[in-house]
């Protein structure tokens, strides 16, 4: 896809344009989601112009919030993002677009999916990303498994039962940020004791917010 149009279709999502380098890899993100779509079903989204909107687009718009452009990797340790239920990898790739310096876990039990994710992060040459094919549940339960300075959720099948288990998978201080519908805002309170900020409507959607949280 001509990253001048990949560009346009982002603008309303963010504050200032991607620099080219990174509109190529969304391109050749593209075009590979289209083929292995074809063969295992990643993205029920088939045209490129509502893939960048509905995915990339959402997805930027949560790395934008995450990560502000004037904020600079510090000295200290990379963060540790994790991303629950990846699917075919969204919010996590385009959030490791926006901060390469990130150290990110993808989450996806479905082995073909996984496999996927692997070769988006090798075509693209992204470094520090971990797929892991396992369910939540299971990682939430384990003692000797990282905690995250940031967990990202979106669009993920039986909502009630996952978030809960991913809150459980934040450090101390770590943010859960969530690309959710908003008939799903009232679940947030009674789900979780986390404390969320004032949820934020997604560019272009009557009912999608990004709602975030940070961990005391």
């Amino acid at each position: 896809m001509d990253i001048a149009k990949i560009a346009v279709l982002l603008d309303p999502f963010l504050e200032q344009s991607l620099p080219p380098s990174t509109l190529d890899k969304i391109s050749m993100y593209i075009d590979l989601l289209l083929r292995w779509n074809a063969r295992i079903n990643l993205t029920s989204i088939r045209h490129p112009e509502e893939i960048v909107t509905r995915h990339f687009g959402e997805s930027f718009f949560l790395a934008r919030h995450l990560f502000p452009v004037t904020s600079e990797p510090g000295a200290s340790r990379p963060p540790l993002v994790l991303d629950v239920g990846s699917g075919a990898g969204f919010p996590g790739l385009p959030l490791k677009l926006w901060a390469p310096h990130i150290h990110l876990t993808l989450v996806e039990s479905n082995h073909k999916k996984g496999a996927f994710l692997r070769e988006v992060a090798r075509a693209l040459k992204l470094t520090n990303i971990n797929v892991i094919a396992d369910r939540v549940e299971t990682l939430a339960a384990r003692t000797d498994f990282p905690r995250a300075d940031v967990v990202t959720l979106r669009a993920i099948e039986h909502f009630e039962t996952i978030l809960p288990q991913a809150a459980t998978l934040l450090a101390p201080g770590g943010t859960l940020a969530l690309l959710i519908g908003v008939a799903q805002l009232p679940h947030l309170t009674t789900l979780t004791t986390l404390k969320w900020q004032p949820p934020i409507p997604v560019p272009q959607s009557h009912a999608r917010v990004l709602s975030i949280s940070v961990h005391t």
